[in-house]
């Protein structure tokens, strides 16, 4: 029961995901009208940085995409983690009303780590 309940939390955040990097490249989701002044400021300048929303676009693609599947979800989580760390961080200074959804992910995705940090073990051992 545990790892279909896991399998459904990696579906829907791998496709949140997705979908957000999708949108880095087609921009087709409407911006929000009530959008916060810091937030659209800041959107504006990562815009201006022309290499930055594609790297991140595609790093959501892959990510998400590893995360859905069950034998590359360990290394999808550790793919996600820089991004949803930025997500987290913009959220805490130009926009608290998205945390829950943000706090939502981060347990998943640390659900995953934990769910398999045997496989990590490599990467810090001497």
């Amino acid at each position: 029961m545990k790892s279909k309940i896991l399998f459904v939390l990696c579906l829907l955040t791998g496709l949140m995901f997705i979908n957000a990097g999708l949108d880095k490249f087609f921009h087709y989701i409407p911006m929000p009208k009530e959008m916060p002044e810091k937030m659209v400021k800041a959107g504006k300048a990562f815009m201006e940085i022309g290499w930055l929303m594609p790297l991140v676009g595609a790093m959501e693609i892959l990510g998400g995409l590893l995360l859905i599947i069950p034998r590359t979800r360990p290394l999808g989580a550790i793919v996600l983690v820089p991004v949803l760390t930025g997500i987290m961080l913009a959220n805490i200074s130009m926009a608290p009303s998205g945390l829950p959804m943000v706090f939502a992910l981060i347990a998943t995705i640390l659900w995953v780590i934990i769910d398999n940090r045997e496989k990590y073990l490599p990467m810090i051992r001497k």
